[in-house]
């Protein structure tokens, strides 16, 4: 598993949205590009944290940078998580990992006392340039959208 420092140039991906079309980080180059990682649509943290962003939005928007939204989910579910939340932003569905991965998001979670192996919330951003301006290890659900609000 990749572990991305600030300054790293970020990881290539391309993927399918909620909605179908394809979208890769060479597209958005010249962008700051808001990349969070999340374990499952439509589950309470996962859901707090989108409708942050989806609160945020046009702010984020106004410093020029771009939302996009990733698990392990495929489109269709993507599809009604979005629908459902009227989010404005893109969600990738990376259902082979391969982004969560690339960016060092897939770890050793713990629940109850179990040890297993998951999707690990945390967001990146990257700047204009290519390369990671800020790294989120650690979420808080409720305020997420607005810490990094106040970075940019």
């Amino acid at each position: 598993m990749a572990e991305l420092k600030v300054g790293d140039v970020a990881p290539q991906f391309e993927a399918q949205t909620q909605s179908g079309k394809t979208v890769s980080l060479k597209q958005l180059a010249g962008k700051t590009v808001i990349l969070y990682f999340y374990p499952k649509d439509d589950t309470p943290g996962c859901t707090k944290e989108a409708c942050g962003f989806r609160d945020g939005y046009a702010a984020l928007q106004a410093k020029g940078a771009v939302v996009l939204g990733v698990s392990a989910d495929e489109v269709a579910s993507h599809q009604k998580f979005a629908t459902k939340f009227s989010l404005p932003f893109d969600l990738l569905a990376d259902p082979e990992r391969k982004i969560i991965e690339a960016y060092g998001a897939w770890g050793e979670k713990s629940m109850y006392g179990k040890k297993y192996m998951g999707i690990v919330r945390i967001t990146v951003v990257i700047g204009p340039d290519g390369k990671i301006a800020q790294l989120y290890p650690k979420v808080n659900t409720e305020t997420h959208a607005q810490d990094i609000l106040s970075t940019l």
